[in-house]
């Protein structure tokens, strides 16, 4: 088990710092760390946090730029994801529990870290409109993961079989 969490934290961690190593393509790469701490957090509920604390230091020795966007954004939305998949079974549920901690995480960027993570389109200091226009891609972000995750999901539990 720990051995596959340190696993998925490296691959959460090689992911995530494409941004930094390939500009451009790697930006498109580093949203699917996401997908690792999912894995690691729906699997190992008890243990899937420890993926999670693991690719943050990762991160912090291989690509410290990613510390700002990684633990509140993509890195927040596998485990929010994963753990509520693992236990419960509402669809719209696990969608607004992920879209809520996503948004959060983005705000917290945002507002407190003061880190421009939506480059122009969105001011560093808090906004009613600009907290909405979040929450709805947070919304939709997380449902187009949750949809992923079970398509992906019904794969291997046949492939299991």
């Amino acid at each position: 088990m720990l051995v596959m969490i340190a696993l998925l934290s490296a691959i959460a961690a090689i992911l995530q710092s494409m941004g930094g190593f390939l500009p451009g393509i790697g930006y498109a790469i580093s949203p699917f760390s996401t997908a690792a701490i999912f894995l690691a957090n729906w699997l190992f509920p008890k243990r899937g946090i420890l993926a999670y604390l693991l690719t943050i230091v990762l991160l912090w020795i291989i690509q410290p730029s990613e510390l700002v966007v990684f633990p509140f954004t993509t890195g927040i939305l596998g485990v929010v994801l994963g753990l509520s998949m693992h236990f419960l079974k509402n669809r719209l549920i696990i969608v607004f529990l992920s879209g809520a901690g996503l948004t959060m995480g983005i705000q917290f960027v945002l507002s407190v870290l003061r880190f421009p993570l939506l480059g122009p389109v969105a001011e560093t200091s808090f906004s009613l409109h600009v907290f909405v226009y979040i929450f709805i891609f947070s919304i939709v972000y997380s449902w187009v993961w949750l949809e992923a995750s079970f398509f992906f999901m019904k794969k291997y539990i046949r492939r299991k079989k």
